[in-house]
């Protein structure tokens, strides 16, 4: 195989995890007197971390001033803490193509925008956690993807070069990530979370269904 490594994002790729993240909006702005948001807008909002997800629930045409954000934040965080993991589901393919990535004995990482304090405990209750060496959050580095330091971060964790890692994501952030890090490859998923801008096969270097047939292309057994 021409990978010496393998980072993925979790929201969208790994774990479908809006019905969590709607219902923990919906405590929020039911909780600081805002109005609704439909659990489809809050796909859409998925992909830049809590604080973007609460700033876009939040702007109905006026940008929400920073004790709003503050309490909102601190509000969502509260109420998503509670429901972590509750309802979100692992994505078809997903636990078949992590067990065939690590038959190959590549250290796997992930790399996601979501914050430590929901990661790492998200992986551990749905067991996803044993298949990974290296685990960079959106609060591990300085910045967050679409810079190049979380994946730089995990590449550096799991003692390998970013020119020989194939990063595995849902959107277009994740595309660019990859090139800014200066990775291999990325491989994309259709299923996921981008809002509102699908990505294509001429957008990344391979579309592919699940994390299954990302391994089965990768490791030249995808069937013709």
């Amino acid at each position: 195989m021409r990978f010496q490594s393998v980072t993925f994002d979790l929201d969208g790729t790994l774990l479908d995890t809006v019905p969590d993240l709607y219902e923990s909006a919906r405590r929020m702005l039911a909780e600081i007197g805002a109005p609704t948001r439909s659990e489809s807008e809050i796909r859409n909002f998925v992909g830049q971390g809590v604080v973007v997800l609460v700033r876009r629930c939040l702007d109905h045409g006026t940008p929400p001033d920073e004790a709003a954000m503050a309490e909102a934040v601190a509000c969502f965080q509260q109420h998503y803490a509670a429901v972590n993991g509750e309802k979100t589901r692992i994505f078809p393919g997903v636990v078949e193509g992590l067990a065939a990535w690590a038959s190959t004995g590549l250290p796997l990482a992930v790399v996601t925008n979501k914050p430590a304090a929901f990661t790492e405990p998200l992986l551990a209750r749905l067991g996803l956690n044993r298949y990974f060496s290296a685990v960079i959050s959106g609060d591990t580095t300085p910045h967050r993807k679409p810079h190049p330091a979380p994946l730089l971060e995990a590449c550096a964790r799991m003692g390998r070069p970013v020119a020989n890692n194939l990063h595995i994501g849902d959107s277009k952030h994740d595309i660019e990530t990859a090139r800014n890090a200066g990775c291999k490859a990325v491989y994309c998923v259709p299923y996921g979370y981008n809002e509102g801008q699908t990505v294509s096969a001429s957008d990344c270097d391979a579309l592919v269904n699940s994390l299954y047939s990302a391994w089965q292309l990768a490791s030249g057994t995808a069937s013709s």
